[in-house]
């Protein structure tokens, strides 16, 4: 892979704001990267959109500390929905320590499968000890009482002191159930290809659509599936953890590339793609090159931090 100069580096960094309407890249980090967004290349979106996406979490499998990971993040799969009042997040991976605790209304959690790196963020989730504080967390499962038992399975002794229902909050754990309605917002899903199973998510308020797509692997017949759930979907987020050549290397791990990203894209007249789940190896050098490649407006990496307006 050929080196990148730290001013293509910078205006990679920048000019890719511009594609999916970003209000913020870890802002402050590279002064010269904003300054340029602020002069055109960047977008920043409409102040009246009342439904933005933060990305908190876009990290995959494995949460990383690194210095060359610091413009796309180090933190597991959480992002946080808002929408009028309302608050989805959907996963609650590390991505969730960043949230806010306080919401109009009651937020509510679409936990996509229960390996950890979606979930580990819960625990330290300061929200849930706070007394009267609703919090509703929905867990795929058969039913309610299943839900809660998935749930202490992985907070509970002896991996963890207390399980979620203990804490000082009002904490409901519930079995998903779609058609889904939280205030305005409408949630479908659909079933995924991943080990031990996933749910991907169809979210729409007001007009708007963002298909949520991760830890999902390609195989037919649910990636036919996918397109026909994201049919005309303003966002779609999609597992591109794998180059091509690695997921050759790696079939049946549950994971999908940026190239099945892009006819996803095309073949359900998508508006735009976030491609997530970024693989732990994988540097800001590495993912900025990736993105250039495509070289696609509409098509972007997700950044840790930044926030679209749909």
């Amino acid at each position: 892979m050929k080196e990148i100069t730290r001013r293509q580096f910078l205006q990679g960094l920048a000019a890719g704001a511009a594609g999916l309407g970003i209000s913020s890249v870890l802002p402050g980090l590279v002064p010269e990267a904003e300054a340029a967004a602020a002069n055109g290349m960047g977008a920043t979106p409409d102040s009246a959109s009342d439904m933005t996406l933060t990305v908190l979490g876009a990290r995959g499998s494995s949460a990383i500390c690194r210095r060359d990971s610091m413009i796309f993040g180090g933190c597991t799969s959480c992002y946080m929905l808002r929408a009028g009042s309302e608050t989805v997040f959907l996963d609650a991976g590390t991505g969730l320590l960043s949230a806010p605790t306080g919401y109009q209304n009651p937020p509510v959690f679409l936990l996509s499968h229960l390996h950890l790196d979606h979930l580990s963020g819960l625990g330290m989730y300061s929200r849930l000890s706070e007394k009267g504080a609703e919090t509703t967390i929905y867990v795929p499962a058969e039913d309610d009482g299943a839900a809660v038992q998935a749930m202490d399975g992985v907070y509970s002794l002896p991996y963890w002191p207390l399980s979620l229902t203990t804490y000082g909050g009002d904490v409901r754990i519930l079995a998903h159930r779609f058609p889904l309605q939280v205030g305005e917002v409408t949630i479908d899903g659909m079933e995924g290809c991943h080990p031990g199973g996933v749910l991907c998510f169809r979210i729409q308020y007001r007009g708007k659509t963002l298909v949520y797509a991760s830890d999902f692997e390609h195989e037919e017949p649910y990636f036919s599936d996918l397109v026909e759930f994201s049919q005309g979907a303003d966002l779609v987020l999609y597992d591109g953890q794998y180059t091509e050549e690695e997921y050759e290397k790696k079939k049946g791990f549950g994971h999908s590339t940026a190239e099945k990203g892009l006819e996803l894209l095309e073949r359900s007249g998508a508006g735009r793609l976030l491609i997530i789940h970024h693989d732990p190896s994988r540097t800001d050098q590495q993912l900025l090159e990736m993105e250039t490649q495509i070289g696609r407006e509409n098509v972007r990496y997700a950044r840790e931090g930044e926030e679209i307006a749909l």
